[in-house]
């Protein structure tokens, strides 16, 4: 399976979507909405506003959930 490293990310404060590339080493917990300037935390138990808001959960989490499916 290979890893998405792009995932639209909708705000929940003004429902802007945007498209943002994912760091590949760690989770992002903070992401700045580029048209409400909201600060956006991941919902809790997940790691990140990727796993929260996007599209497409987090590469350790593509990673983990492909690595789980093999078994």
């Amino acid at each position: 399976m290979e890893i998405e490293l792009e995932s639209v990310l909708t705000c929940p404060a003004c429902g802007h979507a945007a498209t943002a590339q994912m760091p590949t080493d760690a989770c992002q917990f903070f992401w700045f909405c580029p048209r409400c300037n909201s600060r956006i935390r991941p919902l809790e138990g997940d790691c990140c506003v990727f796993c929260s808001y996007g599209t497409t959960r987090c590469p350790p989490k593509q990673a983990e959930a492909s690595q789980s499916a093999h078994c």
